[in-house]
């Protein structure tokens, strides 16, 4: 992988006041080298693989618990779990529901993995199990700071933390305390391991990026199962080309859209728009749902820019009218400049539904009123700033955490996800519950300290959530950004929860607003905002699309 011959590609102009796109044609004319197996070849290995490692759960009644919670852990953060819900599902409620075996284990790293895969799986576990680490005095054995991989655990599952645990706010500290100690002293790929989690704590990291980090780093483990590793690569390499082959498909679209449309204010971003759909679900057989999603996400894009950046308050109301009436026939009512894109949003909107199979066609009906509602609040936006007003912070967010457009983009989601979107599953999230709500406060929380700290893009930017708060409480900016950063985990807190009181029925449907909180914050990472500007991205995307591993 090169990722200099991705930026060589990058020599386009720029569009507006937004940055120009980092990638040229490059997602369009990039051909994969020729492989070292057929696609036919990986396939029917993979399959075979496949068995083998189901056998393993087989004798999961005599397996022990740590063996067992290191094979969950070990295929999910490969990213090839999904074969094997089943088989994970089973294994994780016998582990919640017998007792003393697991609970009697001292091993730092295997308490701490149970708390939190169990947690992520949406099993209660108290934060009890960690008093046995403990000395007479309540502190932390001492002992505790020379075992890098027990740290490490513990401060991935101190994360998993809901409302009110104070418990884990100090478990937290004291793990990231002890490995930022280490973290000079120790060897591949732990240090690299340790290097990320205290980036982004791995409950909250992208699943494919983990995966992809992961393969060579378990490589590296002795204990490491050769037939695990080889389905982790072929699976790896399966999907890359499939995700290749979608990029390609939704650039084409999206050239043919925006060249159409002609709105050259608007930010031009597609790689990134598909590299966040595959942070949402990246599996084979959600292709139609990133598809929907990457598309969903475009259109939403140039109406949040034409919104933000570029038209009048007057314009704003007409548009806002337009889409609510929902009818092509309003395009004339619409500035010249927006006609044809108002045009082309229904009719891709319409396609969707055409996309979707009988049973599922009653969902764009919740698509539609979402989209009704994400333009009325980006009209009022667009009237606070036509008359210079300053909403209080909790106005400003019952508005902004909608523009956001999680809210909107997770509905678009469920539309193309299969079975996994139940009836139920729409109507929880239509209301937008706390989890979906989490989600788009981490987005909308994180953005607006990115854009306070970078010269702005325009003009018509009326006052973030971030300003509106500063006013409020008359603080100082680095004073907001440590308060930002306690309500940015408040919501990562309560989306931990949701996962764990939620109908299970709804559970899978709801792990896709985890998904896309964890993209929120490879997106805002340090501060940046990584899809305005996208050279923060460049190198991600182009490991995850080109990476190759030999089989």
């Amino acid at each position: 992988m090169d990722p200099t011959g991705v930026a060589a590609a990058a020599d386009v102009t720029g569009t507006g006041t937004s940055q120009p796109c980092a990638w040229g044609d490059f997602s369009v004319t990039y051909t994969l080298p020729p492989s070292q197996r057929s696609e036919e070849w990986m396939r029917e290995r993979a399959d075979e693989l496949k068995g083998k490692v189901r056998q393993m759960f087989v004798g999961g009644t005599t397996m022990s618990t740590a063996d067992m919670l290191r094979l969950v852990d070990t295929l999910e953060r490969l990213g090839i779990d999904k074969h094997f819900q089943e088989e994970i599902g089973v294994a994780l409620s016998r582990i919640h529901t017998s007792g003393e075996e697991q609970d009697s284990s001292n091993d730092l790293h295997v308490v701490a993995l149970k708390f939190c895969l169990l947690r992520q799986h949406g099993f209660w576990v108290s934060t009890d199990v960690f008093d046995k680490f403990r000395d007479d005095t309540g502190n932390f054995s001492k002992d505790l700071a020379t075992d890098p991989m027990g740290l490490l655990s513990l401060y991935n599952a101190a994360h998993m933390a809901v409302p009110g645990e104070a418990a884990l706010d100090e478990i937290a500290a004291f793990a990231r305390r002890h490995l930022e100690l280490a973290k000079p002293k120790l060897r591949s790929p732990m240090a690299e391991q340790v290097s990320r989690a205290l980036e982004i704590p791995r409950p909250r990291f992208m699943r494919r990026l983990e995966a992809m980090h992961y393969v060579t780093e378990y490589e590296q483990e002795e204990a490491h199962n050769t037939a695990i590793l080889e389905l982790a690569k072929l699976e790896f390499n399966i999907l890359r080309s499939l995700h290749l082959k979608e990029l390609k498909e939704i650039s084409l679209w999206w050239s043919d859209l925006y060249n159409d449309v002609k709105l050259t204010y608007a930010r031009n971003r597609i790689v990134e728009t598909y590299l966040y759909t595959c942070g949402v679900f990246h599996e084979e057989e959600n292709s139609r749902a990133r598809l929907m999603l990457a598309k969903g996400f475009a259109l939403l894009s140039l109406l949040d820019d034409t919104y933000d950046t570029h038209a009048t308050f007057k314009e704003c109301q007409i548009l806002t009218e337009a889409i609510q009436r929902w009818d092509e026939s309003c395009a004339p009512i619409l500035p010249e400049y927006l006609r044809m894109f108002y045009v082309k949003m229904l009719s891709n909107l319409s396609e969707f539904e055409d996309n979707l199979e009988p049973w599922e066609k009653y969902r764009m009906t919740y698509i539609k009123e979402m989209f009704k509602l994400q333009s009325k609040k980006y009209l009022k936006e667009a009237e606070w700033f036509s008359k210079n007003y300053t909403p209080s912070f909790k106005e400003h967010v019952d508005v902004s955490v909608i523009s956001t457009g999680v809210p909107m983009l997770f509905l678009v989601a469920l539309m193309g996800a299969g079975k996994l979107a139940t009836k139920e599953a729409f109507d929880w999230a239509l209301h937008i519950p706390d989890m979906v709500r989490g989600c788009a406060e981490t987005g909308r929380f994180l953005n607006d300290i990115s854009s306070y700290f970078k010269p702005r893009s325009s003009k018509m930017d009326a006052a973030s959530s971030f300003e509106c708060y500063m006013k409020e409480h008359s603080m100082t900016p680095s004073d907001a950004v440590a308060a930002f950063a306690t309500m940015v985990e408040h919501a990562w807190r309560r989306i931990n929860q949701g996962c764990m009181e939620l109908d299970r029925g709804i559970l899978p449907a709801a792990q896709l607003a985890v998904n896309m909180t964890r993209m929120n914050e490879v997106l805002y990472l340090h501060g940046r905002d990584a899809y305005t500007s996208s050279d923060f991205l460049r190198e991600t995307a182009a490991s995850l699309f080109l990476k190759d591993f030999p089989i």
